[in-house]
């Protein structure tokens, strides 16, 4: 175990970073290596709490375009589901390789999750467990994204590490314009002039408001997520 740089991190996965590029559902050997990374990390010496999205499965938002059989809330809670859905294969991986977890969940399902309970977080996070948050925030029209942003901030953590495909944000899309520079540090105002796609505007403006450094980095390379923790210089760091 060495000195990490943070005490604290939320890690936010994408529900992409499940399956293999351009893959839907969930394949495991993907989310055994995102576990492997993780447990290396947390052996470093910081708390970790991973919020997960679900769009590898369904994202409510692309569900209901053109479709108008189903009400807008109705696809949100649809596409909060499918968080549970990674979050539980989420928590075998890990737990597979021998650390303890804890799925909770933002909407209550006693059978699969416990519910999401701040102080109950911060206890599991204290006694060394990986927590897994689920579910968004449990109300339809808010991304997970601000979930993350929003659970950081309850849980007293200490940075929002956003992990991609991509190295961290770039001038343009670098899965597309080869030419796309990256940005190394850039501030909150500067991504919302900017327009840049770091994480939706509310979750930057939550972390705007309380000064809750992002980095966005490259999870898929091995050892990245360790990286991070060590406060290493890697992907975009956004803050004042």
């Amino acid at each position: 175990m060495s000195d990490p740089k943070y005490h604290r991190i939320i890690l936010k996965l994408s529900g992409e970073s499940f399956t293999r590029p351009g893959d839907r559902g969930i394949d495991m050997n993907e989310v055994v290596h995102i576990a492997r990374q993780t447990i290396k990390a947390k052996e470093q010496g910081v708390q970790i709490a991973i919020v997960i999205g679900g769009g590898n499965i369904l994202r409510g938002a692309q569900f209901i375009a053109g479709n108008h059989n189903i009400q807008e809330a109705t696809a949100h809670y649809m596409g909060m589901l499918a968080t549970v859905i990674n979050g539980l294969a989420l928590q075998d991986a890990v737990e597979s390789l021998g650390c303890e977890t804890r799925l909770m969940s933002a909407i209550k399902m006693d059978g699969v999750a416990e519910p999401f309970i701040r102080r109950r977080a911060k206890r599991h996070l204290e006694k060394g467990r990986i927590v897994i948050l689920a579910a968004g925030t449990g109300a339809p029209f808010v991304t997970t994204d601000t979930a993350a942003a929003q659970k950081a901030l309850e849980l007293d953590a200490d940075i929002l590490m956003k992990a991609t495909r991509v190295d961290g944000v770039y001038t343009a899309d670098p899965e597309k314009d080869p030419t796309a520079e990256l940005y190394e540090h850039l501030s909150y105002s500067e991504v919302m002039e900017k327009n840049l796609r770091v994480m939706d505007p509310t979750a930057i403006a939550h972390c705007m408001e309380h000064k809750l450094p992002i980095l966005v980095f490259n999870y898929r390379t091995d050892g990245n997520i360790e990286r991070a923790v060590r406060g290493e210089v890697i992907g975009t760091r956004v803050e004042v």
